[in-house]
């Protein structure tokens, strides 16, 4: 067996290698380089399940970063357990044709209490008085302390959220780099997430996301250079190419303007109410799985959202069938934003009673993502002393709501999840083993048997 590192680094495009990415650019160029056709929904959560599976959604079964869960009538976005993701594992395969193989995945999603031999994935510890604490989940548990002696505590708030950057990849490699040296995994799936914050924030045309290309392209070189002079192979690929928008599909406001969508009033604020709406969307990116309550109605709803400006298509059942997304984890129907647009969650008409976690980072409780929680409320009289405070409260044991998040989805410059239309500005996959990137393109579905290939070929 082969030692192979598999490095995703996420939003990284064919458009963006070039000077500011020496080190990238240097592994494309001395082994091969393809342009990676994804799947829709072009997704972190749907994507990875797709490298580590082969398999489509209609197959795997994660169809987003979250569903409706239709039989307790709650929306659940970006949870852990690998039970989740249906279909045999590059690791489960990987071990069948040698026992002796082993697999770390490091902040791959999906990675609790799956059958890989090592992993690391953020996991904050919640107090029940709503306190969010920094920490990771591993396996085994004995990891974990090691990890955090070693190399501190992860920088959980730099992960995600308004103070979003370079220290938390870099942690993440660090970390693949001590798992590579003292567990020697035969496979190891490091995933560094950098280029997603500022190419959502800013949009791929802002001059500073070179800044963010070199960033990235140092750590990688560091990881790439450290492995290969063990004698690893190496392969870089990406989940999706990051578009230019210029503003979003409020695809829930339009749904209760309709009638369709129900909410609930809780002491002044509104909470979607799921199980009692005719429709809603739980909005992804520029995809939004939109769930219909009867039947009868599939047909009026796809003629509204078909309606909608900033839709470019709907998915009926025929269409989720083409384009791999019937499942029963799946709406009734798929709508897909324009290129320049994407979908919001919102689905209240007026701010001043947007549910209590609308202004905080909270990916769990909110029904559909939201990368605005990439920004600070610009409208806060002062916005570090109102983080300062809440900092305080924190550290005095209060209850507070870090509620710093704005509400203003103009923010957002750039966003995935439908089909990029140009290979230079979709996802790639590159190898140092040119032998073994063959064809003019690679499919996602083809990722699984790519990387057993480095392993066993």
């Amino acid at each position: 067996m082969h030692r192979t590192v598999v490095l995703n680094v996420v939003g990284l495009t064919g458009e963006l290698l070039g000077d500011a990415t020496p080190n990238l650019k240097r592994l494309a160029g001395e082994g091969a380089m393809r342009p990676l056709e994804t799947v829709l929904p072009a997704v972190t959560c749907t994507v990875q399940s797709t490298f580590t599976t082969g398999l489509l959604p209609s197959g795997h079964g994660c169809v987003a970063n979250g569903w409706y869960y239709r039989d307790i009538a709650e929306v659940n976005l970006w949870r852990q357990a690998n039970q989740l993701v249906t279909g045999e594992k590059i690791w489960e395969a990987a071990r069948r044709r040698d026992p002796a193989f082993t697999c770390a995945k490091l902040f791959w999603w999906y990675n609790m209490y799956s059958s890989a031999d090592y992993a690391v994935t953020p996991r904050p510890i919640y107090w029940a008085d709503g306190l969010k604490l920094p920490d990771i989940y591993t396996e085994p548990a004995t990891l974990r302390d090691e990890l955090v002696l070693r190399l501190g505590e992860f920088p959980l708030f730099n992960f995600w959220g308004p103070n979003a950057d370079i220290r938390s990849t870099e942690w993440i490699a660090r970390c693949a780099r001590h798992v590579y040296d003292t567990r020697r995994p035969t496979l190891t799936l490091v995933y560094l997430p950098h280029l997603d914050y500022n190419l959502q924030r800013l949009g791929s045309g802002d001059p500073s996301i070179e800044k963010d290309l070199r960033a990235v392209d140092a750590v990688c070189g560091e990881l790439i250079d450290h492995v290969r002079k063990d004698g690893a192979r190496v392969i870089v690929l990406s989940e999706y190419g990051i578009m230019p928008v210029t503003g979003a599909v409020h695809i829930n406001r339009e749904l209760r303007v309709q009638g369709l969508l129900r909410v609930r009033v809780e002491r002044g604020l509104e909470k979607l109410d799921a199980g009692g709406s005719e429709a809603f969307a739980v909005a992804d990116h520029q995809v939004a799985h939109v769930y219909v309550r009867r039947a009868e109605r599939i047909s009026e709803v796809k003629g509204l959202l078909e309606r909608l400006q900033g839709v470019d298509f709907v998915l009926d059942r025929e269409g989720k069938h083409a384009a791999g997304l019937e499942h029963s984890r799946s709406g009734e129907l798929v709508a897909v934003a324009r290129r320049d647009r994407w979908f919001t969650y919102y689905y209240w008409m007026d701010d001043s009673k947007a549910p209590e976690y609308a202004r905080t980072v909270d990916i769990h409780r909110k029904p559909g993502y939201d990368p605005v929680e990439l920004f600070v409320d610009s409208n806060l009289r002062v916005p570090r002393v109102r983080v300062a405070r809440r900092l305080l409260q924190k550290m005095l044991g209060f209850r507070y709501l870090m509620d710093v998040i704005p509400l203003d989805a103009a923010l957002v410059k750039g966003s995935h999840g439908r089909l990029n239309e140009h290979a230079g500005e979709g996802p790639l996959v590159a190898s140092t083993e040119a032998s073994l990137l063959t064809g003019t393109s690679v499919r996602a579905v083809d990722i699984k048997e790519i990387v057993l290939r480095h392993i066993f070929d």
